[in-house]
């Protein structure tokens, strides 16, 4: 069965499969080292290898936007950030689902910023994928805890980074695009972590700020972990876009999720009550609904 698979789908399950690793070993060391060093740990192997392949391969471009590329960078560094922040404190699985969230966001987005047209099924994906948000989140009276709003600002940043490399695509090439946001996620997690001493943290920016923590024993090997599969993803994913048309692909993504809920109940995470796993199934068919033909024009 596995041999007559389309490769591209088969490669965009195993980047699938690699994502919901790399996020089980991220959620592992996030309860002992910051999440904004796990963040730099995550970006430092993109960089060497991304560097290495610019350095064998020179970059050809026009170049001309550098504000929107850093602006790419800054929002998927952030995005990433605030994930690995909220995967120490909730489900693997919810953590994830508010990530892969960023479709819902790029379809506003690119309505509000490039002029694109909202379709009636982008606008019901919208409908939809903001009604399984509320499921899993749950909020306590109405009001979302700083968890819930991290993971929505997780899924709004990544589709921010996402819809600006729309723009940058024209202008740069897909290396330089990929350095921004792995250069934007390992410079400024040494920043924060240089200034924690100086400056005086409130609890609600705790997920941006910490000290630098030496990882001990098995703690290295769980961060080259996120790095490693963080990279073997990154090829998985972008040799499956090349194998096969972009909305298959973008489908079959989704079941990182699976992996992600399934990872995470093997670490200790409690077992999805029935309203989590509804939302969970709306925020994936909301996905699959504003990637069809006519969602996005």
């Amino acid at each position: 069965m596995i041999q007559n698979m389309d490769r591209g789908i088969l490669f965009m399950l195993l980047a699938s499969l690699s994502f919901a690793v790399m996020g089980g070993f991220a959620k592992v060391v996030s309860q002992v080292l910051p999440p904004v060093e796990v963040t730099f740990f995550r970006n430092i192997f993109g960089v060497l290898l991304v560097g290495i392949a610019i350095y064998k391969v020179p970059l050809k471009q026009t170049g001309g936007k550098p504000f929107l590329l850093l602006f790419r960078g800054s929002m998927g560094f952030a995005a990433l950030l605030a994930y690995f922040y909220i995967m120490a404190h909730i489900p693997l699985g919810e953590a994830v689902t508010y990530n892969k969230t960023s479709p819902i966001f790029v379809a506003i987005f690119a309505y509000l910023f490039l002029n694109e047209k909202l379709h009636k099924s982008a606008l019901l994906a919208i409908i939809i994928g903001f009604i399984g948000i509320f499921l899993v989140a749950q909020p306590q009276g109405g009001t979302f805890d700083k968890y819930d709003i991290l993971g929505i600002f997780s899924g709004i940043g990544a589709a921010l980074a996402y819809t600006s490399i729309r723009e940058l695509r024209k202008y740069y090439d897909t290396r330089a695009i990929v350095m921004s946001f792995m250069g934007v996620g390992t410079v400024a997690p040494l920043f924060l972590m240089l200034i924690t001493p100086y400056v005086t943290v409130s609890e609600e920016f705790d997920w941006m700020f910490a000290e630098f923590v030496m990882p001990e024993g098995v703690q290295w090997g769980y961060v080259t972990a996120v790095g490693i599969f963080a990279t073997i993803s990154q090829l998985l994913m972008t040799k499956a876009y090349e194998l096969t048309k972009a909305g298959i692909v973008g489908t079959i993504s989704y079941s990182n999720i699976v992996f992600a809920v399934v990872i995470g109940i093997m670490l200790g995470d409690p077992i999805p009550d029935i309203w989590t796993v509804l939302g969970i199934i709306l925020v994936i068919f909301s996905g699959l609904l504003v990637a069809l033909p006519k969602g996005l024009k």
